[in-house]
């Protein structure tokens, strides 16, 4: 019987994701930052909030939410993702069923007609969340929603509805982690470092060279996958759709992608609707 671990595409073992929400003004510099440096993650934004157009905040304001045709023409063509953060940003717990239901599919409806795809992750507006609106999300559509709940580790997720993250930018250990992921050596097991915040918040605490250090250091490895929230979701998932044998010896692939493991220290690579024989 074979030991079959996970790898992420063309055989890493780790990748790397950012999430950031509301759609406001600094999410501007922020892309900028990560497309320097060769980073990917997922914008949470609520279609129901954007900025009237010509709107001008008075001066020292740091919550500027973006216009509909601001946001527009941050991340239609710029490599991110854009994902649902509850149409009026509604705590979804304070919420009848049915509301909640009716904030994340009014939100659904209104990225997917404004940007021309599928919508399918989320992150919890003030990160409250249980089983229930899990379930909730999972009926309308959602593929994964993100909390507020902060790991300090690179644990795969158990529960993509209730995902936590490594941690929040403002994390004080933040760059040590970012050395222990970048740095630790391969242990036969897959890492994900999860980073999470609002980009409002590098204004308020004047802080941008947390997030240009932390993508200076971490970005444009060869040895870790940069990816959005959606790319590693589906991913995983279908990694976990592989068929085998009762022995191990024998791998099937049913999905589309090209898939990576690792089966007693060895690479495999498993390509759609493929089977390898592990010897």
């Amino acid at each position: 019987m074979h030991d079959l671990s996970l790898l992420f595409p063309n055989g890493l073992s780790k990748a790397l994701t950012l999430s950031y929400d509301d759609g406001v003004e600094q999410d501007v510099r922020l892309v900028e930052i990560m497309n320097k440096n060769g980073l990917k993650g997922t914008f949470n934004l609520n279609g129901g909030l954007f900025a009237p157009e010509g709107t001008v905040y008075p001066a020292g304001q740091i919550h500027r939410r973006m216009s509909k045709s601001a946001v527009y023409d941050l991340f239609a063509d710029c490599g991110q993702e854009i994902a649902l953060h509850a149409y009026y940003h509604g705590n979804l717990a304070m919420l009848s069923s049915g509301t909640a239901a009716w904030q994340v599919t009014k939100d659904r409806e209104a990225l997917e007609d404004m940007f021309g795809r599928i919508v399918r992750g989320m992150a919890y507006p003030y990160g409250d969340n249980s089983d229930s609106i899990a379930n909730i999300l999972a009926c309308c559509g959602v593929a994964y929603c993100r909390t507020v709940h902060a790991t300090c580790r690179f644990d795969l997720p158990e529960n993509w509805l209730r995902l936590p993250s490594t941690c929040h930018h403002n994390e004080p250990r933040l760059m040590e982690l970012a050395k222990d992921f970048a740095e630790s050596p391969d242990l036969f097991r897959p890492k994900l470092f999860y980073l999470w915040g609002h980009s409002y918040e590098f204004e308020a605490n004047d802080n941008w060279h947390v997030i240009e250090d932390f993508a200076a250091y971490i970005g444009k490895r060869d040895d870790i996958w940069y990816a959005t929230n959606i790319e590693i979701y589906d991913y995983v998932t279908a990694w976990h759709s592989m068929i085998t044998s009762a022995d191990g010896r024998r791998v099937f692939n049913p999905t589309s992608r090209t898939l990576w493991l690792r089966a007693d220290g060895k690479e495999w690579r498993v390509d759609s609707g493929c089977e390898i024989l592990l010897d």
